[in-house]
């Protein structure tokens, strides 16, 4: 297989990690710190807020799109909208990149946050409130329940990959 050498980029990852130059075709590699493959965003430290903040933007211009587009702002309509076309840029592979840090999770929470506020009638009330006025969890729920569904299917042998490489069982 030929490979094109200008799109292939190196990565050195690890604190000790004596980053080599890298050679192909006698072209050296261009070195990078982060890289996005299968739309989640890689860094050389192998954190993910860089992935949050990309997909905090994405979201957020998205609900800047409807919240300027839509003029009659009607709970199911707008409700759908967001489950649509926002909600994906919070959630996408979720599993493979979950955040750990405080931080991260409050930013995609208000994303959520920010979309329920949109509702005047609701405004006066908590946010858990507005979620529940409106049928939907926070995106820490979805983000445990979409774990314990992929638990779920490693337990019932539904993945390709099998239960005891990740849990030993004594």
């Amino acid at each position: 297989m030929k490979f094109n050498v200008d799109k292939c980029k190196t990565m050195h990852l690890g604190h000790g990690n004596i980053k080599s130059e890298y050679q192909l075709d006698n072209k050296v590699l261009y070195s990078t710190h982060s890289e996005k493959d299968l739309g989640i965003w890689i860094t050389d430290d192998m954190k993910l807020e860089y992935q949050t903040t990309e997909a905090c933007k994405k979201a957020n211009r998205m609900l800047g799109l409807i919240k300027r587009t839509i003029i009659h702002k009607d709970h199911h309509i707008l409700v759908a909208l967001y489950k649509s076309l926002v909600r994906p840029h919070l959630e996408y592979c979720c599993s493979a990149w979950s955040p750990r840090y405080v931080k991260d999770k409050e930013c995609l929470e208000k994303m959520q946050h920010r979309f329920t506020r949109l509702f005047k009638d609701l405004r006066d009330l908590d946010y858990i409130s507005r979620l529940d006025r409106l049928g939907l969890w926070t995106l820490e729920e979805r983000r445990n329940r979409a774990d314990l569904i992929e638990v779920f299917k490693l337990c019932k042998g539904h993945t390709l990959l099998p239960l005891d490489r990740f849990v030993f069982l004594a």
